[in-house]
C-alpha cells in the first residue's frame, strides 16, 4: 500500500552534516506519522525522531536531540532528516517508516517501512 525510499546516506568525518531522504508513494499521509529509525551493527534498531504528517509536530530520541531535524514537504510526500554535529555512535543503517497511530515511537507500532540507507561517520 506504501512504498518508501531513502535516499543520502554516505560517509562523513565527526563532525559533519548529511541529509537523508524519504519518498513515499501509494497513500495519502493525513493523521499518519513518518518516523526514523537507525540499527547499528550487534544493536537493536532504535527510534530516531517523528513527524506528524498533517500538524508537524517532532519528537526526538535524546541522543539526537539538538542535532539531528526531522521535516516534511507534504507537496513532494517526502519526510527528510538532517544530521548535523555528526558522531561515530550515529553510524547506522537508517530506516524511514509509516505509522498509521499518532505519535508512535516503537518500531512495532510502524507498518510500512524502506529499505535503509548507510550512514557511516568515521573519527
Amino acid at each position: 500500500q506504501v512504498q518508501l525510499v531513502e535516499s543520502g546516506g554516505g560517509l562523513v568525518q565527526a563532525g559533519g552534516s548529511l541529509r537523508l531522504s524519504c519518498a513515499a508513494s501509494g497513500r495519502t499521509f493525513s493523521a499518519y506519522t513518518m518516523g526514523w529509525f537507525r540499527q547499528a551493527p550487534g544493536k537493536e534498531r532504535e527510534f530516531v525522531a517523528t513527524i506528524s504528517w498533517s500538524g508537524g509536530s517532532t519528537t526526538y530520541a535524546d541522543s539526537v536531540k539538538g542535532r539531528f531535524t526531522i521535516s516534511r514537504d507534504n507537496a513532494k510526500n517526502t519526510v527528510y532528516l538532517q544530521m548535523n554535529s555528526l558522531k561515530p555512535e550515529d553510524t547506522a543503517v537508517y530506516y524511514c517508516a509509516v505509522s498509521f497511530l499518532i505519535k508512535a515511537m516503537r518500531d512495532n507500532q510502524y507498518n510500512y517501512w524502506g529499505q535503509g540507507t548507510q550512514v557511516t561517520v568515521s573519527s
